[in-house]
């Protein structure tokens, strides 16, 4: 029998910062999140971060914490049921940090007879600390408690004409709510490190302007490109002008070069040069979490407001949007057919 997992990043289990200690404790301990030697990574993460800032992230997960629980944990819900309803197959709902774990998730499915699944990484882009990471932990879960169960996967959708027209129509309803300027496309930022340690040809990622412009293998797995290209295809579907738009990268952590150009400058310096009415699409994630609402919609947007701008929309992901949870269904539909 067949069924999917939807895998989404996760959250702590409240805001309180014992359960974001916890959580972070096991994000940050992640070898592809923080890929340094075991050692190294435990006396900055056990020995430095958790000792400052669980403190500091529960009280902004504190800000976007909704009734019924974490905003992402919440929507990834909405999603699997609106998901489920159009298929006759299971489909169980498992975060790669915190609850609902992988394993959870992977016995929910096995209860229900299911031998084949689809793993589906809720990540557009190929990153190490986001779709490696959930696959390679998949793997080692099944091989120690699920050995007769076969799995498969849907690689990064980024270009998926179905995703792309997802993602531009939902930007699009937004866009026509108010007159903008300017639209930015933020990702979530990654070490710089990380793009050339999933270079498959081991060569062609120099991260130098020309590289994710060029043809070449090491795409399938540059999240670099893919985000540029993500872009590319949605400014095309709305037709946005040259110079009304562009690229940055968010979140950062230590002193190594993380991707560039960053999310926060970018956002200030819009503002200086007299862009008034701004846009911010997160197209690295398809549920709102803690970076696109607090991170984005609070933090970015004061700050865009302090250097002069005056208006601000953090577009929402596509959480359980219709269109985006049929594309899902179909995915798996057609891979149950094959």
């Amino acid at each position: 029998m067949k069924g999917a997992l939807l895998i989404n990043l996760g959250s702590p289990d409240s805001p309180e910062p014992k359960d974001v200690k916890k959580y972070l404790d096991q994000f940050l301990m992640d070898e592809r999140v923080i890929d340094l030697p075991y050692l190294l990574r435990a006396f900055l993460v056990k020995g430095i971060i958790l000792n400052t800032r669980p403190k500091k992230s529960a009280a902004a997960y504190k800000k976007i914490w909704w009734q019924d629980g974490s905003p992402l944990i919440v929507l990834s819900k909405k999603l699997l049921e609106k998901v489920q309803k159009q298929l006759d197959i299971p489909v169980a709902l498992a975060m790669r940090y915190g609850n609902p774990s992988i394993e959870n998730g992977l016995q929910e499915l096995h209860n229900k007879g299911v031998t084949e699944v689809l793993l589906i990484p809720l990540y557009p882009q190929f990153a190490m600390a986001t779709t490696e990471t959930i696959l390679v932990l998949a793997e080692k879960i099944r091989k120690e408690k699920f050995p007769a169960m076969k799995f498969s996967t849907i690689p990064a959708f980024y270009n998926r004409e179905e995703y792309i027209e997802n993602l531009a129509k939902s930007v699009d309803v937004e866009l026509q709510k108010h007159t903008f300027d300017y639209v930015l496309f933020s990702y979530h930022g990654v070490p710089e490190r990380h793009i050339k340690k999933s270079d498959i040809t081991k060569s062609h990622c120099k991260i130098d302007g020309q590289c994710c412009a060029s043809s070449s293998p090491a795409h399938e797995f540059c999240y670099r490109h893919q985000c540029y290209e993500t872009t590319k295809q949605v400014v095309t579907k709305l037709n946005l002008k040259e110079g009304t738009y562009s690229t940055s990268f968010q979140s950062r952590l230590g002193r190594d070069p993380w991707l560039q150009p960053y999310t926060d400058a970018t956002i200030d310096g819009l503002a200086q040069k007299g862009i008034k009415n701004l846009a911010v699409v997160t197209p690295a994630f398809v549920s709102d979490c803690l970076e696109t609402l607090e991170e984005i919609g609070m933090e970015a947007a004061h700050s865009f407001k302090e250097n002069g701008g005056a208006y601000f929309k953090a577009i929402p992901c596509l959480n359980d949007n219709d269109d985006w949870a049929k594309t899902v269904a179909n995915w798996i539909e057609k891979w149950k057919k094959n």
